[in-house]
């Protein structure tokens, strides 16, 4: 009877363990939100301000680096090693473009709209995975795709309003960073994430230096407190992602992601005036729900795997 009972006991600890664990992962995931969202303003204003997008990525890096350095220090200098170095090159050119179109499409169309466009990234992950690394992606996992792409399209409305480099540049930005989250799944199968981090900064800022000195301004005061603060505020919005994302399943957390898309809205509204549309907010829907699904087959599919290996 007292086993019975002190099982019991644990099942409900259990229970209580992972209830608790899902609310801090929606709890870090929504300021991932929040601070990814108001990085896209920040951007947005640095254009308005005339920043080129080359001297806002080089200052992100360099910023974010100089916040990461002293955790990194505090663990030690000796553990930042890798025998990867040849993949972090790749990660860090793919990152490069991610950030250089990312930056540049937030300057050209409202936020919401690039917001929006971004959630394809997952798509692209798919589809590199599927002839880059030659994964098995089934039928319905390629209706997914089909669907999110249809989704893109509702957002730009090809024929009914005119498609801006805003829009193309935005579809660049989430093929990159699908490319880049593809290398970084391989990264992680050795690397700490802070690690993966810390090593891509040391490699992408020498490489943001070189566009960013070409087209180099010194801008007002007010422009550079504004400069400064893209650095913490990326590394507060990836830190609470990662924190997510070790508390909870990942699937579980890709859903609480389509939050960004209200904020960037709401920062789009406050700061600019920017009033999205019906057609972003279905397209986001459509997207989100595909790449939600994509998520969620890839993670029932691991479970297989282990399960199969297992047994």
């Amino acid at each position: 009877m007292k086993t019975e009972i002190e099982q019991k006991k644990r099942r409900n600890l259990s229970q209580f363990l992972h209830k608790d664990n899902a609310l801090k992962s929606v709890f870090w995931m929504l300021i991932s939100c929040v601070a990814l969202s108001l990085l896209a303003a920040l951007g947005r204003l640095l254009g308005q301000y005339e920043v080129n997008a080359f001297q806002t990525v080089f200052c992100r890096l360099l910023f974010a680096f100089l916040v990461m350095l002293p955790l990194v220090l505090h663990q030690g200098i000796k553990t930042v090693t890798t025998n990867q170095l040849k993949t972090y090159f790749v990660r860090a050119m793919s990152g490069m473009v991610a950030m250089w179109t990312w930056f540049y499409a937030v300057t050209l169309i409202p936020i919401g709209e690039q917001t929006a466009l971004s959630f394809l990234a997952p798509l692209f992950t798919t589809v590199g995975a599927a002839f880059l690394l030659r994964e098995t992606v089934r039928i319905r996992r390629w209706a997914a795709i089909i669907i999110g792409f249809v989704g893109a399209l509702i957002i730009i409305r090809p024929g009914i309003v005119d498609i801006s480099i805003g829009h193309w540049v935005s579809i660049l930005s989430a093929t990159a960073m699908g490319c880049s989250a593809l290398i970084i799944k391989k990264l992680t199968q050795q690397d700490h994430p802070l690690i993966i981090v810390f090593i891509s900064h040391l490699i992408m800022i020498p490489i943001a230096i070189i566009p960013a000195l070409l087209v180099w301004e010194w801008h007002a005061n007010e422009v550079w407190l504004i400069m400064i603060a893209t650095g913490p505020i990326a590394v507060v919005g990836h830190f609470t992602l990662t924190k997510a994302y070790s508390l909870a399943d990942a699937s579980f957390v890709a859903g609480i992601d389509y939050a960004r898309l209200p904020f960037a809205i709401l920062f789009g509204w406050v700061l600019f005036g920017e009033l999205s549309d019906i057609w972003t907010w279905l397209g986001a829907s459509i997207i989100f729900v595909s790449s939600f699904y994509v998520t969620q087959r890839e993670i029932r599919e691991k479970k297989k795997t282990l399960l199969t290996e297992r047994g």
